[in-house]
């Protein structure tokens, strides 16, 4: 249903080193990039290899706030070994393989890895 979604960071060089580690275990990487330092209009963009972007991060240096309890982002995770962060486990109250992590951005988004399958 979604083509992406994009979140609002206070310092798009920390955030951009943060997504950067924290995706790759997942299989993600940057696919564009728009960082000029001391500039507004700053945004990076993340998806598979050879495709689009599905997340975006977007410089906001002003007013930047994550959302409130109970928004989060899920990424799928390729594998239960990619899920490493956050104490990694199966949620049996989503699903019987549904086996997931937390991880918390630098500027308080929650992000969420899951694995959902029988491996």
């Amino acid at each position: 249903m979604l083509h992406h979604a994009s979140l609002g960071v206070s310092d798009i060089e920390r955030s951009a080193a943060f997504y950067d580690a924290a995706l790759a275990a997942l299989g993600y990487i940057r696919v564009w990039d728009d960082i000029r330092p001391g500039q507004t209009g700053q945004a990076v963009g993340y998806g598979l290899p050879g495709g689009g972007d599905k997340l975006a991060i977007k410089h906001r240096p002003d007013g930047q706030r994550a959302p409130g309890p109970g928004f989060h982002l899920a990424f799928a995770a390729p594998n239960r070994q990619a899920v490493d962060n956050g104490r990694p486990g199966l949620r049996s109250h989503y699903g019987e393989h549904y086996y997931a992590a937390f991880v918390i951005d630098p500027d308080g988004h929650a992000l969420e890895a899951v694995f959902n399958s029988a491996e």
